[in-house]
């Protein structure tokens, strides 16, 4: 749980431009922005590089102060749960993992005909041939266990060439502008930690992704 006060004083760095990158930042400025004194402002900004909120560094002309990664998903909790208090009937989830190599089954999976025709009703994209894998961090597994009610479309299965494919549920998304969904196969006991992302497109190629690289998935649900 992020200290009140640390939470404020992420928020005005990253109001004064700390998720676009460096910027600078003493610690006179950012008392000056919060009401309170350079001490107590030189406290919280320590506070926050030792939650791995932001990161600090000296140069000749001052102190640079960035968001990371982790100041960023914990701003956008602190948005979600006022999503919830302001709209309730619409909410806001993140997933955050590494991209990571799966076993080939989906691309199996998603070049079969009628699989690809009942994606695509449902989704409004025919999915390429393949899903983008993704290790979830501990944070994110937290949030998928909230995802069960959020607006899945049941796939159902089917037999062809006398054998039987079994259904899936998907759960539309989005990832950096493209549209996607999460796709769990209903006989396949998934990790916690992974889930499967399908899209129109190839992902790893429209968004360079590789192995090891950080990956956000937003999902809404009315």
């Amino acid at each position: 749980m992020v200290e009140a006060e640390d939470l404020q004083s992420l928020k005005m760095v990253a109001l004064l431009g700390g998720c676009r990158g460096p910027i600078r930042l003493s610690s006179q400025s950012l008392g000056n922005e919060l009401g309170i004194s350079p001490q107590t402002a030189s406290r919280r900004l320590i506070a926050l590089e030792r939650q791995q909120f932001v990161i600090r560094s000296m140069k000749p002309d001052g102190q640079y102060v960035a968001v990371t990664r982790e100041g960023e998903q914990a701003l956008k909790r602190e948005y979600a749960d006022y999503a919830r208090i302001f709209n309730p009937e619409r909410r806001q989830y993140s997933l955050t993992g590494a991209v990571i190599s799966g076993l080939g089954e989906g691309r199996y999976y998603m070049s079969i005909p009628h699989y690809k025709e009942q994606f695509g009703g449902c989704l409004g994209f025919e999915p390429f041939p393949g899903t983008l894998n993704i290790r979830l961090d501990a944070t994110s597994i937290e949030v998928r266990k909230q995802l069960d009610h959020a607006g899945w479309v049941d796939v159902p299965g089917f037999t062809a060439d006398e054998r039987t494919f079994g259904g899936a549920r998907v759960l539309p998304c989005w990832i950096r502008g493209q549209r996607c969904a999460i796709v769990e196969p209903s006989r396949t006991h998934y990790p916690e930690d992974i889930v499967e992302v399908i899209a129109g497109c190839e992902l790893r190629k429209v968004l360079n992704l590789n192995d090891n690289d950080t990956i956000e998935v937003e999902i809404t649900h009315d």
